[in-house]
Formats: C-alpha cells, sequence, structure tokens
C-alpha cells in the first residue's frame, strides 16, 4: 500500500518545492499584485450558475495558514502557507443528484494577479491542499473541484443502485467539473478582488495532466497556459493496457520474483545507456533499445537471501510486458512497460488498483470480477469495450487543437521515458497525431511542446525523482513570448546520481557531443533520433 501511495501522490503537488515558479513566474507588470485601499473581506460573494448547473450554496472562511495538511490518503504538508481566504461553491447538475464542491483560495495579501486551476491524481478530480497551498504561498489565487466523487482509490461511485455506471459522476470527473472551476473559481477572484486574473493557468500530472488536455481540447478559452505532465489521456486504451503484465504471468503460469524483474531492468538499461555516445546511467532513446531479455537466461539472482535462476519462461514474460498488449492472433493494442521503466509497479502480487478497478467497475461493470482469470482473448474482449464505450467520454485523446492554437493558449508537457504507469510512447502517439491535423510540427511546436525527461518514473520530476521548473518556462512563454527551446532540468540516472540536462523539444533526443563532463547539460546536444 505504500507503494500505491507514493505514487499516487505523484499525481499532485505534494511540497512547497513541487511546481514553485521561479523569477520568471514571478508578477510582473503584466500580471500586477493587487493593490486597492480597500480591506480585504474574506466573505462569500454572489456566484452566477456554470451553464447546466444550480449554485446550491455559498460559504467563505478566513483561514490564518501557517502548515496546511494534505488530506486523504495521499496527505502531504506545505509550511509557512500565508493567511488566505478560503470559498467553497457546491454546485449540482439538476436531475444527476450530484454535489460537487469547488474551492478557491485567494491570499488575503501579495496576489500576483494570476489564477491557478489544480488537477487530481487516480480517481481524486482535484487536489487534497497542497496543491492550493503551494499556488498561495507563490501568490496564486487557485481553484480545484472535487467533481461530487471522492478519493484517490474511492470508487464507491463508479455504478448506481441498479449496478450501472453512474454517467452523471463519470461525466464530472471526465470534464465538465473542471471546466465549472474554472467558471466559478474566476468569478470567486472577481467578487473577492474586485478584478479577474490577468493570466490563468492549469497545473497536473497523470489525472491532472489528463484534465489540462481535456481543458485544451474542450474548453479552449479556460486557460492561457496548461502544465498537463505525464498525462492520462487515452484513459480507455491504456488503462485496460496497464493490466497485461497480470494477464501475461497468470496465462504463462510464471511469476517472476521483484528482484529477477529489477534484474531484467538494470540489465536493458547497462546495454543500452551508451547508445546516446556516452556511459551516463541513462537511456535517453528508449525506442531504440532492443535488449533481448533471454540474455539472462540462467542468470543468478539473490532474492531475500535466497538464490534464483532466472529461466526462459522468465525470459518471455518480460519480453511480452515490454512488448505490450496484443490480440491472440498477434495484432498490437497498446505500448508495454517501457524499457527501464520499474516492471514491478504493474507486475506486484496484486493488480495496481486504478486500472483494476476501471476495468471490473466501468468496463465489465461486475465488482467480483476475478482479474486473475482472463485469458488473452478476454482482455482483447476488455480493451476494445472500453475503447467503444469511454473513447469519446475520457479517452481525451482529440488531436484537433485548433481552437486553443486560436484562443492564444500555450500547452507544456514533460513526461518520463521510464513512466511505468503511463507509456510516454502514447503521448508522443498523441503529439504526432496533432501533427497531422494541425499540419506540421512546426505549426505545433508554435503553442505545445513536449519534453521526454530520461531515467524519470511517473510524474517524477519535482517528486524527488529530479526537478525542473515548467511553471516558469509556461509563464515565460504565455507572458512574454519565450518559447522553451529546451526544458532544463536535473535528472537522477542509474547510479543515483544527479545529472543536468536540457531535456529535449520532442522528436529531438539528447545525445552526447563526444567531448565534456557527463554530468553536465551542455555536453549533451538535441538531435533527431536515428529512428523516429
Amino acid at each position: 500500500m505504500r507503494r500505491i501511495l507514493t505514487v499516487l501522490a505523484a499525481g499532485v503537488p505534494l511540497a512547497a518545492a513541487v511546481y514553485l515558479p521561479s523569477a520568471s513566474a514571478s508578477a510582473s507588470a503584466s500580471a500586477e499584485p493587487r493593490t486597492t485601499s480597500t480591506p480585504f473581506n474574506c466573505a462569500a460573494p454572489s456566484v452566477k450558475a456554470p451553464a447546466g448547473t444550480e449554485v446550491e450554496s455559498v460559504t467563505a472562511v478566513s483561514q490564518p495558514g501557517g502548515t496546511v495538511q494534505g488530506t486523504g490518503i495521499l496527505q502531504g504538508a506545505v509550511t509557512d502557507v500565508p493567511a488566505y481566504c478560503e470559498v467553497t461553491v457546491t454546485l449540482t447538475h439538476p436531475g444527476a443528484d450530484d454535489h460537487a464542491k469547488v474551492r478557491t483560495w485567494l491570499p488575503v495579501s501579495g496576489w500576483n494577479g494570476r489564477f491557478q486551476g489544480l488537477g487530481g491524481s487516480a480517481y481524486l478530480a482535484g487536489d487534497n491542499n497542497p496543491g492550493l497551498a503551494t499556488a498561495v504561498k507563490n501568490g496564486y489565487a487557485a481553484v480545484t473541484t472535487d467533481a461530487g466523487v471522492g478519493d484517490a482509490l474511492d470508487t464507491s461511485w463508479a455504478l448506481n443502485s441498479q449496478g450501472q455506471v453512474n454517467t452523471a459522476l463519470l461525466k464530472n470527473f471526465a470534464s465538465r467539473s473542471q471546466h465549472e472551476a474554472s467558471v466559478v473559481g474566476k468569478e470567486v477572484v472577481d467578487g473577492v478582488y474586485g478584478k479577474r486574473p490577468a493570466y490563468s493557468y492549469f497545473i497536473g500530472c497523470s489525472t491532472g495532466g489528463r484534465q489540462g488536455y481535456m481543458e485544451a481540447q474542450r474548453y479552449p478559452d479556460d486557460y492561457d497556459g496548461i502544465l498537463a505532465n505525464a498525462p492520462a489521456v487515452n484513459w480507455d486504451e491504456f488503462e485496460v493496457a496497464t493490466l497485461w503484465p497480470q494477464v501475461v504471468m497468470n496465462n504463462e503460469k510464471t511469476h517472476p520474483s521483484s528482484c529477477e524483474f529489477s534484474a531484467f531492468t538494470a540489465a536493458a538499461v547497462k546495454a543500452c545507456d551508451k547508445l546516446d555516445g556516452v556511459k551516463d546511467g541513462l537511456v535517453n532513446d528508449p525506442s531504440r533499445c532492443d535488449f533481448d531479455p533471454r540474455r539472462l537466461i540462467g542468470t543468478k539472482v539473490v532474492c531475500e537471501g535466497k538464490e534464483l535462476t532466472i529461466t526462459a519462461a522468465d525470459a518471455a514474460v518480460v519480453r511480452k510486458i515490454w512488448d505490450g498488449p496484443r490480440t491472440p492472433s498477434g495484432k498490437k493494442l497498446w505500448y508495454g512497460v517501457p524499457i527501464g521503466a520499474d516492471i514491478n509497479a504493474l507486475a506486484g502480487a496484486d493488480p495496481f488498483p486504478v486500472p483494476a478497478a476501471w476495468t471490473k467497475l466501468w468496463v465489465a461493470k461486475d465488482p467480483s470480477l476475478d482479474l486473475s482469470t482472463i485469458t488473452y482473448s478476454r482482455f482483447t474482449e476488455l480493451f476494445k469495450q472500453s475503447q467503444a464505450e469511454y473513447d469519446k467520454v475520457i479517452g481525451t485523446d482529440d488531436p484537433d487543437l485548433s481552437a486553443f492554437r486560436k484562443s492564444g493558449g500555450k500547452l507544456l508537457t514533460w513526461q518520463g521515458d521510464a513512466d511505468q504507469y503511463i507509456p510516454a510512447q502514447g503521448t508522443a502517439q498523441y503529439r504526432e497525431r496533432v501533427e497531422r491535423e494541425l499540419g506540421s510540427a512546426k505549426k505545433v511546436d508554435d503553442f505545445y511542446r513536449l519534453f521526454l525527461a530520461p531515467g524519470t518514473v511517473h510524474c517524477g520530476l519535482n517528486q524527488g525523482d529530479g526537478t525542473t521548473d515548467a511553471l516558469g518556462a509556461l509563464t515565460a512563454w504565455v507572458e512574454h513570448g519565450n518559447a522553451p527551446k529546451t526544458l532544463p532540468a536535473t535528472l537522477i540516472n542509474a547510479d543515483g546520481q544527479s545529472v543536468a540536462r536540457d531535456l529535449c523539444n520532442y522528436p529531438r533526443v539528447l545525445r552526447y557531443t563526444g567531448h565534456g563532463d557527463p554530468a553536465l547539460a551542455s555536453s549533451f546536444k538535441c538531435v533527431l533520433p536515428s529512428r523516429h
């Protein structure tokens, strides 16, 4: 459970260091701090209901700040938070019997004129307090919504009493509640400060990343800038696909130990490390890594004091997990666990709870479904059923971003190449589809840029597995027109060492220049991959 909580927590800002803007994101002439002689009044403003909703209640509470604790299983804490006003607006959609809380936090002093929307994690639709607190600490007015659903692993709302999918709450979670939060939050800002934000930004990773892409696709005027990392787009495909390691092990009747899986990953990273021209503990272009797991057959691995020998059956399982889901006839359905990512994340003793719940409740609509009995044929059926029923609802993979481009919005994404939950290939594939839709990579680069981080896990940057100031880069792009050519970052290599890298704008990848310290960003350049 601790591993699960750690991973889920990666989807939301848990500490003040997360998404901390640099000087480039500080208050500027174009986003002036609030200046008024009127005393700050934390009172419930008048709020007009967004289209299709009714306002059930509006409350305002003065909060002293200090240390803010995170709620639910994700927890977290932020210290030294200044005093703020918390305005809560509860919305309902007539006939849906839902109650979605929209919470807006407004700093009592030092507002930088900006507005920030915050996304969620797993089945948590919004922030559990630390993200809001971090935003306030950095001068933002911030908003989030619970969409009327529960905590990160709470799926009690999935089916109604008749065993049917609760379509109203799914629609809330998938799209409309985030948009309504943006509308309400800005109205609250106007009601309390007497002026609307100069700039509006959305921040999220994983589920929050998907919500950011949803905003760009469906509500292109909500935000000027969207920072949507490791985005859970292609939801209807990858949620079922992430059960593939379990399906493979059960059907092959082979369950390698965690130590054996780790041995395969370490061997692959070692074999493919030098593909970028230097041994630096990072695989800079996993698509070129063709390490054959059969090379480890017969290798001895010590696991919890016992010596194990890797078998041909173990290697076959790893080969299938890396390759990804296929139909019984061999047709590829989705991407596998990336080579270099932690296989144990999805191949543990129990299925990862997020895809397990999606497959049982929303797809099969059978809470008692025994996932260990799923055959390759049944897996294919479930995968295609998820696509057919939910692509338009929560797939979030519409490549037509022309309205967002026209609105002047900017979309920035980073994702780890070693993301163990959401394969970066799916995000890259979406970016390529946008290029085909809009005509060229250059046209897309004008407003949407993707940066892949070598060796980095799911939502890993700014979560103890490296850092980057992506929000600073985004604000510089939105407010000053400085499009990020690269995204400076600190990464952690296979040896646990910190190395500096300027992440490349996709599809470019890092390549060693042939001289210089491999720990320095200046020793690498961005080049087009040899196979793309």
